[in-house]
């Protein structure tokens, strides 16, 4: 009889013995990458023998706390220029800088990098105070918007290592790996390549891991590094963290240190039901929540479909050389967009804000394409004759509709042969043109699935998808002439043959085409390729219907001999 197999559970390795100098909680919790037990997702039975029959754990998330968010914010990359402020004046990149925000009518420091926080620079300082002791001090804005979009930029890098990443908080992300642990190597390694490419984008993260998103949060708001596995090492770890890192309102805290409360532990030992009438159950209910004793369900988020970014300026700017700089920075983050969803798009557009005039809205087309540098090469060309009303204040890029893309393989280079020169495709020739005269004059024809000649091909746009009724050329297709008469001509005939300046050969045919009988363009006709006295090649039929009078190559009426003259080929 066959037997079912449990679900995958989580095991862990037995914790090494803890030290001397490591006892107590800092024993059971480890460093989060230098000495995390090795975990690994096996699949057990409750007859499997040498295993110890621990608790299972079914969820495992990882905290990233980002403390320095306000500051890293305006060093990413893809929201603007590198190494460049709003104003486009140059800045030493060694200067000191430091974010300040206005609170009661006063510019405050929020936070000031290490070089200002090393000249006595602290947060909550006046601006003022801060440039009498460091007078080259860069004073930046705090941007709200630039933290956002900084935070759904790591959001949307971080789905390579999770299936579920949630917003926990403005400077807070969550991610769930415990499904992800066999598919990079275990905890270790993904942690430490999580950690890399944090460092590499420019950002500065606390981690922490925990079986419940609420205790990891506190652990990585704590600074601690925690690495927390089990439910039953939860209380041991959170017992000494500080209520700072519970971010409750000021008053409850300031309360709670009036009553000689100061850590995590001193509230779980105060009376369960004093603590909630006085403080309110909510701050209970987290207790428990991040204990593992009630469920604390997360919203996924989720990276959008269409792409959506803005650039916003302290001060108007009309150089276009610097707002040039902002939209390529904008597609180089379009593009990257792009990649990691091997996607491409046709249309792209540019808004730009003015104070007092309204946006200004450019288009641009392409083929299926997500690369910056092409995409860049049409703006410059559009540029050149764009009139801006006014100095710009901020610029939005907005992605068309996305589309699978479909690429081509590059030519290779044989026995050393370097390529000769740049080459541009009919495709960028056409973007080229389109991006020049516009997407009105600029056309191609497409092949129509029908036999009759005056239906099997469609003008269409440049850069537009194709239709489902297009199809590629069919072999006898391409024995038709690219000159095609405005309407059919008689031709005169003698002793049954067609005649066209003088007596035609017949090379090939017949080609009989019967077709078209549910509309009234029906035809039935015989096609030929004929050749005149002078060797041109004709394309000719003869109409098996027989019209009485039509109207012949040398004009008049006279009776109708059956034979067309239908193209020229060249």
């Amino acid at each position: 009889m066959a037997r079912a197999c449990k679900t995958p559970v989580l095991l862990r390795d037995p914790a090494p013995a803890p030290s001397a100098g490591n006892t107590g909680v800092a024993g059971r919790q480890a460093d989060l990458f230098q000495q995390a037990p090795p975990l690994e997702i096996t699949e057990t039975s409750r007859y499997s023998s040498g295993l110890s029959r621990r608790r299972s754990v079914r969820r495992l998330w990882l905290c990233l706390y980002l403390p320095r968010l306000p500051l890293e914010a305006f060093g990413v990359p893809e929201n603007g220029p590198k190494n460049g402020p709003e104003n486009g004046q140059a800045t030493h990149p060694s200067a000191a800088r430091a974010v300040v925000e206005e609170r009661q009518g006063m510019q405050r420091i929020v936070l000031p990098d290490e070089r200002a926080a090393e000249s006595g620079i602290l947060p909550g300082q006046p601006a003022n105070a801060a440039l009498a002791l460091l007078p080259e001090l860069v004073l930046e804005l705090r941007n709200p918007l630039r933290e956002r979009q900084a935070l759904e930029s790591l959001a949307a890098w971080l789905e390579r290592y999770s299936s579920f990443v949630s917003m926990a908080a403005a400077d807070v992300l969550l991610l769930e790996i415990a499904g992800s642990l066999r598919l990079f190597g275990g905890l270790k390694p993904l942690g430490r390549e999580i950690v890399a490419g944090l460092e590499r984008r420019g950002f500065d993260a606390s981690p922490a891991i925990a079986p419940t998103p609420l205790a990891a949060t506190w652990l990585a708001r704590g600074g601690r590094r925690a690495c927390v596995c089990e439910l039953e090492n939860l209380l041991p770890a959170l017992r000494s963290l500080p209520l700072d890192c519970l971010d409750w309102p000021p008053a409850t805290s300031e309360s709670l240190a009036g009553m000689g409360i100061g850590n995590v532990g001193d509230c779980l030992r105060l009376p369960r039901d004093g603590f909630a009438k006085r403080f309110g159950a909510d701050r209970l209910l987290e207790f428990d929540r991040a204990l593992g004793r009630l469920p604390d369900p997360r919203r996924s988020w989720r990276a959008p479909e269409r792409f959506l970014r803005d650039y916003e300026m302290t001060e108007e700017q009309d150089d276009s050389r610097y707002l040039l700089a902002i939209c390529r920075a904008l597609l180089v983050s379009h593009e990257r967009f792009l990649l990691e969803r091997q996607l491409g798009t046709q249309r792209l557009r540019f808004t730009f804000f003015h104070l007092k005039a309204r946006a200004t809205r450019l288009s641009l087309g392409a083929a299926a394409e997500r690369s910056a540098g092409r995409w860049f090469d049409l703006l410059r060309i559009r540029f050149e004759r764009l009139v801006l009303p006014e100095p710009v204040i901020a610029i939005r890029l907005e992605g068309g509709r996305t589309q699978a893309l479909e690429t081509g393989t590059g030519r290779l280079a044989f026995n050393g042969r370097p390529r000769s020169g740049a080459t541009c495709s009919m495709t960028q020739l056409a973007e080229r043109l389109t991006a020049r005269i516009g997407a009105e004059a600029v056309y191609r024809i497409n092949s129509v699935a029908d036999h009759r000649p005056r239906f099997a091909w469609r003008m269409s746009a440049a850069l537009a998808a194709k239709t489902a009724d297009a199809m590629p050329m069919a072999r006898h297709e391409r024995r038709r002439p690219l000159w095609m008469l405005p309407e059919p001509v008689l031709l005169e005939a003698e002793q049954g043959l067609p005649r066209h300046r003088g007596r035609l050969t017949l090379l090939e045919g017949p080609e009989r085409l019967e077709t078209g009988w549910w509309d009234e363009h029906g035809i039935a006709r015989d096609y030929y390729t004929a050749v005149d006295p002078r060797g041109v090649r004709l394309w000719i039929f003869r109409d098996r219907r027989h019209r009485r009078t039509a109207k012949t190559a040398a004009g008049g009426n006279r009776r109708d001999s059956g034979w067309y003259l239908e193209g020229i080929f060249g």
